[in-house]
């Protein structure tokens, strides 16, 4: 999401001075890769790129296919294959070991503005939404139509679709939606072979933070590198300033604890830090959030603080269920012998990214499989008849 809207604001900047620019799109990756499938990257002709599909060794010449594709005005699906160490095209053996596809589409005329329409809308409230791109790997030849149709979690639909039925691509682009999972459909359309990347869209991590001390600072501004969206709330205006944070997305509100709830939406990609230092302000927090289904909360302090808690949510009659116990996080972050607030930071950041991508925190060293699940990247034969 983070990079999405980087990629609009810097389109639009590009635009307003007159140039030209192509999107760049890694649209499916067998074997390994430093992106996966959904990465983007801005291209503007005098070089600019904003966004990234590698590490650094596939945008050079990206970057040149992408000159190409302006001047061409046409999509282009460029093969990267990083398990060849024959292959010296990158002057470098980049040992992937993977099979990166790129779409590249220019951003020119009322196809650029309607895909950059599409990521807007994508984008442009906090839910969920499938974007649904068409390419062909078979025939690189054959119209590669790119990101084409978006529909949202309310079931509101943006763009045209060249191929398929609206159904038929409803009905996937559903799916990915209730399962949080982008899938890859290949059709057989008019004797030509065209995948469908159905990609799920997530709205960014909203990080609320129940305190606004010192230590609460570097939490915030790691959160922004992230592109996640922060709350800070703080019953001490003195603290609850902004002032002291002054990062773009970040909200700040003095709040008293029971209305916290009026200054935030609660959604499953929102999660809770209480960072106040004060006992009874952040057991009162905790009282307003346990009435509601929450993924994290994240306590600070040492384990006798967590116990008391326990006890006197229990001696006033409040019985967590398996679910609560699991969402509250205390004492907040990984163990990974943090002292500062920024090594502490560190901590709470790692544990809320490992709990809401649903990971192990062991090394990866340790990792016998892939780093991510191959299965997520299976390309399937659709058996649906072809309107």
């Amino acid at each position: 999401m983070h990079e999405i809207i980087a990629i609009i604001q810097a389109y639009q900047q590009a635009a307003a001075a007159g140039k030209k620019t192509a999107l760049a799109t890694v649209v499916h990756v067998e074997g390994s890769s430093y992106r996966r499938p959904g990465a983007r990257m801005l291209i503007t002709e005098d070089a600019a790129i904003t966004g990234s599909i590698s590490g650094g060794c596939l945008e050079g010449d990206a970057f040149r296919k992408a000159l190409h594709v302006i001047l061409s005005d046409k999509a282009m699906l460029v093969t990267y294959d990083t398990a060849d160490e024959d292959d010296a095209k990158f002057g470098m053996g980049l040992g992937c070991q993977g099979v990166i596809q790129v779409l590249i589409e220019p951003l020119q005329g009322e196809r650029g503005t309607a895909i950059i329409e599409l990521l807007q809308q994508a984008t442009a409230s906090r839910q969920y939404a499938s974007l649904v791109t068409f390419f062909s790997m078979n025939d690189k030849k054959a119209p590669q139509y790119g990101s084409v149709y978006l529909l949202s979690e309310k079931n509101e639909s943006f763009g045209m679709l060249p191929l398929l039925s609206k159904e038929m691509i409803d009905e996937e682009a559903k799916q990915v939606i209730q399962q949080r999972r982008s899938s890859f459909k290949k059709y057989q359309i008019d004797e030509q072979e065209c995948i469908v990347f159905t990609e799920l869209i997530q709205p960014p991590v909203s990080l609320v933070v129940i305190g606004a001390g010192n230590d609460v600072i570097p939490v915030v501004k790691m959160a922004e590198m992230l592109g996640w969206q922060s709350v800070v709330l703080d019953g001490r205006p003195m603290y609850a300033s902004r002032e002291r944070f002054p990062m773009p997305t970040c909200q700040v509100y003095h709040s008293k604890a029971e209305q916290i709830l009026d200054r935030v939406q609660i959604d499953p990609r929102t999660v809770f830090v209480l960072m106040s230092h004060n006992y009874n302000y952040d057991l009162s927090v905790l009282k307003v959030l346990l009435q509601h289904p929450l993924t994290y909360i994240g306590v600070l302090g040492p384990q006798k603080k967590m116990k008391m808690m326990m006890d006197d949510l229990a001696a006033n009659g409040i019985q967590l269920t398996d679910a609560q116990k699991d969402a509250i996080h205390g004492p907040v972050g990984l163990h990974i012998g943090a002292e500062t607030a920024e090594e502490i930071a560190v901590s709470i950041i790692a544990e809320i990214q490992a709990k809401i991508t649903a990971s192990d925190t062991r090394s990866l060293k340790e990792k016998q499989d892939a780093i991510h699940r191959r299965a997520d990247l299976i390309i399937e034969s659709s058996s649906s008849t072809v309107i």
